[in-house]
């Protein structure tokens, strides 16, 4: 049977391996007495906060003075519940066909979305249409609807599909 370390140096196993010398220390034994030179208050020093056992301090803690981000002043409000569109105005619609039906792979194609937004695509009533479009959009303004059904179209809201997400990212 062969021997398992053939060798100085020579690793034949997972087993075998080692740190080099000096790399690997072995841990502080704090509070056992005066002659190991980390007894009596194994090196916390004397009284305050960081010598008490359980002592952590929050993020952004800084000594009871006032925290950086309670004294900057706050502005505005974010809706947590806004949705994300991507917006295509009813006046730029005229790249395609009379007839066509246009939906969120379509607008990612004609370059009019560059990249499609979480909640989809949402119709906007600015500018004006002369031709009728079947579009299928996730979201559409109020005026935008009149405008493209006033051109003989018709707007359907659909639920954002996965395969078009993949169209726009």
């Amino acid at each position: 049977m062969a021997e398992k370390n053939q060798g100085e140096g020579r690793v034949t196993g997972l087993g075998d391996l080692r740190g080099k010398p000096g790399a690997t220390h072995s841990r502080k034994r704090v509070g056992r007495g005066p002659g190991s030179g980390m007894g009596k208050t194994s090196g916390r020093g004397h009284k305050g906060d960081k010598a008490r056992t359980g002592s952590v301090k929050k993020p952004g803690y800084e000594g009871g003075q006032m925290p950086l981000q309670r004294r900057l002043p706050k502005r505005g409000f974010r809706n947590i519940f806004a949705k994300d569109f991507s917006e295509v105005n009813v006046g730029r619609l005229a790249r395609f066909e009379a007839g066509a039906t246009v939906d969120a792979a379509a607008l990612c194609a004609s370059g009019l979305v560059r990249k499609l937004a979480q909640n989809g695509v949402k119709l906007l009533g600015s500018g004006e249409i002369d031709r009728p479009l079947h579009l299928k959009i996730q979201g559409c303004s109020g005026s935008a609807k009149k405008k493209v059904e006033g051109a003989g179209g018709s707007v359907e809201v659909v639920p954002l599909q996965a395969a078009a997400q993949g169209a726009g990212a």
